[in-house]
């Protein structure tokens, strides 16, 4: 199935779906019109059952760190081949400061998420969808699409894409 052109060339079209996705893993909804969303939407599904199929899988490694054996956890290999293939797609929006929060403060709390929207949908999103996925027997289906009519200037469907 082609993707719509959007009434933009390839770049901006890029750009803008990949925009729309990164802050709908983000923030878990987004406002745009319906053929946005719809394009959006096929990517977001892709790419959340990409992670939901490797978020659990790791592996226990023996490491010799400063002459004792240490066991440390890591991704698997193909764990990883996902995380970088998602990676590559999303926008990586640093973590927002909070009000009233120090510099020290924020490199304090940011320290060991490298790239937060990936590590929300690793973490987050994918355990709570597998599961959902487990007890309902439903795979797929993770966004909404919420009809909120005309906008007013152009009359374009307006719309609300969200996570279920």
């Amino acid at each position: 199935m082609a993707m719509r052109k959007l009434g933009r060339p390839s770049d901006q079209r890029k750009a803008i779906l990949r925009n729309q996705v990164t802050s709908l893993i983000k923030y878990g909804k987004i406002e745009t019109t319906k053929m946005r969303a719809k394009e959006a939407q096929r990517i977001a599904e892709k790419l959340i059952t990409k992670a939901i199929r490797t978020y659990d899988d790791t592996v226990e490694v023996t490491k010799k760190i400063d002459g004792t054996n240490t066991k440390v956890v890591n991704d698997s290999p193909k764990k990883l081949a996902a995380r970088r293939q998602i990676m590559e797609y999303l926008y990586d929006f640093p973590e927002e400061k909070q009000p009233k929060e120090s510099k020290y403060e924020y490199h304090q709390r940011t320290a060991e998420v490298k790239y937060p929207v990936v590590e929300k949908l690793f973490r987050e999103i994918a355990p709570k969808y597998a599961e959902r996925e487990k007890s309902l027997g439903q795979g797929g289906g993770y966004t909404r699409i919420l009809k909120m009519g005309p906008r007013r200037g152009d009359a374009a469907e307006v719309v609300i894409l969200e996570l279920v």
